[in-house]
């Protein structure tokens, strides 16, 4: 397993990556005006879009296929983080963010968690911050982490 920086011919599998684990996970719990906003942000255009911006979206690649993908927003902010449904609690994600905190560029990392993906942010050590809020009819609860708390994830 190898963790890498996204390049543009892993788009498409990032995206599927994405709205698979999004369907079985969290799409029941949203609007369809929700689910909508999702697809959007998740579409391969939407990826390269912000590839050109100050995000780093990381992946795991295991015998050339791609298993996880995580986004942090101009170095403070976990704006995507997806596992191949299939893949899920073999260690992806904790090497996918030990990974990527290591290109934080504040002590506090925060991500608006889907409600379903609570537990898992909590036992990477995120502490709940605030009320559950609503953007763009995604359903969402506050979370950080305080770098120098931080479990050695790796």
């Amino acid at each position: 397993m190898i963790i890498r920086e996204m390049d543009e011919k892993d788009v498409e599998a990032v995206s599927a990556i994405c709205i698979v684990s999004f369907l079985r996970s969290i799409a029941d719990t949203l609007s369809k005006e929700g689910i909508s906003t999702f697809s959007t942000i998740a579409a391969s255009n939407a990826f390269l879009d912000r590839m050109k911006g100050d995000n780093l979206i990381l992946v795991a690649e295991d015998d050339g296929k791609i298993e996880g993908v995580i986004e942090l927003k101009e170095g403070r902010h976990v704006a995507m983080f997806f596992i191949s449904p299939e893949r899920q609690k073999k260690g992806i994600g904790r090497k996918l963010l030990s990974s990527v905190l290591n290109h934080a560029k504040v002590e506090t990392v925060t991500v608006k968690a889907s409600l379903s993906s609570v537990p898992a942010y909590e036992k990477y050590r995120f502490e709940r911050k605030g009320e559950t809020g609503e953007s763009a009819d995604l359903v969402y609860q506050p979370m950080e982490l305080k770098l120098n708390k931080a479990l050695k994830i790796s």
